[in-house]
């Protein structure tokens, strides 16, 4: 059993490293200058920082007969495809431009979808329908635009633009035939053929959202563990999983974090780029909610066992063991130790309703702290334990709140129409990073396989920044993702794989 076992997880971490190579540094098949362009283009791709540099050059796009760099590779079914540019390295020429460029063949006037960034610092979305048409362009109200998305969602075209910080601009026209099959990539044109541009493209993604028909926990597709540099947005795939891979929990080694999947625990090594599987004892299937102790001694889980077909809280040594029961009553799911290890905070269902408890971490009598009709989720102890921060929806939309560890003195600390989740403090006590759901998404859910955003708010509240752009949502950043010394964040995201 211990040999098949090992065997699984050598297995796993081969296809992740096959997986995490083919995503980013094999994402592009091809290179082709569209028209003659009379400096050629190149590509090189810095493995470590995983960004992409275009050079390119090329009269324009727009007319009947395109001329600029193209990186691609085709691509069959829905897609999002999404990345950070830098709009200060264009120049100022109105037709220079760089971003996605979906295309039905390499040819000159080939039916075509654009969603780039111009020399003049304006969102492009522009379209051809038909080989004998100039492109039609749309502009998006946004200035100074560096995260550029363009989306196929059956027969809709969608271009998604934002200055980094701030939400997406949307704009969406169907009816415009470009294949089954087509060519998908990263472009860059100067406008000029005597002059060429070089581009830097950050956190590029190519995603593959679930198929139409999915079942929500059943069906699953696959998962990134990415690290983010909170001040620069730079982020880094650490490892990726044709499974479904959740929740990130770091919080006292620099170089190591809990994640779960397919029921078990593992440790993850940023060192090694390798999952350890974590004994729990009779702890047989764990959800996304673990926690490490503020003192790196102990882990709060949740789990059912063979008796309990609904989450239970137990409690395990931080290198595994055999697991103690906490909570009497079920479903509770563990989110939060208070800095001195001796109470653990929880969501739980009584009577029908979410509500936030409270709890020896010897067991006992819970405690409830927040129960207001409704949803109350997520708590988790500032590192000073003199608050508990958690979502609710008791003012409409799920925002995020805080109270006294008592549960008096309730404050809100969000106010605006997405739907705020999980509530996570920095170690030095002075921000909050949750995740953002959009309005269509009822505010007692936050369910798999959304566009969402992860945002950065000061500790008493103020509008809040968004940090990344992320196809995800449960399993995400569940539970507390901040690094030891406040600098990076670690979360999942997901998409179904290519076939390479």
């Amino acid at each position: 059993m211990k040999t098949r076992l090992l065997f699984t997880i050598i297995t796993l971490c081969f296809v992740s490293m096959l997986l995490l190579n083919a995503q980013m540094s094999g994402a592009f098949t091809g290179n082709a200058e569209i028209g003659n362009a009379s400096i050629a283009g190149s590509i090189t791709y810095d493995n470590d920082k995983q960004i992409f540099t275009l050079t390119g050059s090329g009269t324009g796009i727009g007319t009947v007969k395109d001329e600029f760099y193209y990186t691609y590779r085709k691509m069959n079914g829905d897609f999002i495809l999404r990345a950070h540019i830098n709009p200060e390295m264009i120049s100022n020429n109105p037709a220079a431009r760089t971003g996605w460029m979906i295309r039905h063949s390499l040819e000159v006037n080939s039916p075509a979808a654009s969603a780039s960034v111009t020399g003049e610092g304006k969102a492009s979305f522009q379209y051809r329908a038909n080989p004998s048409a100039d492109m039609i362009e749309k502009i998006l109200p946004v200035t100074g635009a560096d995260v550029i998305q363009l989306e196929r969602n059956g027969d809709a075209l969608i271009m998604s633009a934002a200055k980094m910080g701030e939400r997406f601009f949307e704009e969406k026209v169907t009816g415009i035939e470009l294949g089954k099959e087509v060519y998908i990539g990263l472009f860059v044109c100067s406008g000029n053929p005597d002059a060429a541009e070089k581009m830097v493209f950050r956190n590029v993604r190519i995603i593959i959202p679930p198929k139409e028909g999915y079942q929500p926990y059943r069906d699953y597709i696959g998962s990134h563990i990415e690290v983010m540099d909170v001040a620069s947005g730079d982020r880094k795939i650490v490892y990726s999983a044709p499974n479904s891979v959740q929740v990130p929990n770091w919080m006292i080694d620099d170089n190591v974090f809990v994640i779960n999947a397919d029921g078990a625990l593992y440790d993850f090594d940023l060192r090694t780029g390798k999952p350890v599987k974590i004994e729990t004892g009779i702890a047989i299937n764990n959800n996304n909610d673990h926690v490490i102790s503020f003192d790196g001694k102990k882990m709060g889980i949740s789990s059912t066992t063979k008796e309990d077909r609904q989450s239970v809280i137990f409690t395990i040594p931080r290198n595994g063991g055999e697991a103690k029961r906490v909570t009497p009553l079920t479903p509770s799911y563990f989110h939060g130790w208070s800095p001195d290890g001796k109470y653990m905070v929880y969501a739980a269902v009584r009577n029908n309703n979410w509500g936030v408890y409270r709890i020896s971490e010897k067991g006992g009598q819970e405690v409830a702290l927040a129960n207001t009709p409704g949803l109350n989720d997520g708590p988790e102890y500032t590192p000073d334990g003199k608050y508990i921060y958690f979502n609710s929806d008791r003012s409409g939309r799920s925002q995020i709140w805080r109270m006294s560890p008592n549960g008096k003195n309730p404050e809100q600390l969000t106010f605006d129409d997405l739907n705020n989740w999980f509530p996570h403090i920095s170690p030095d006590g002075k921000w909050v990073v949750f995740i953002s759901f959009p309005p269509s998404v009822p505010s007692g859910q936050h369910p798999f396989y959304k566009q969402v955003y992860i945002r950065l708010m000061p500790i008493n509240g103020g509008q809040p920044r968004i940090i990344a752009y992320v196809y995800g949502g449960q399993g995400t950043m569940n539970v507390p993702n901040w690094s030891p010394d406040g600098k990076r964040i670690a979360f999942v995201s997901n998409s179904d794989f290519l076939d390479y």
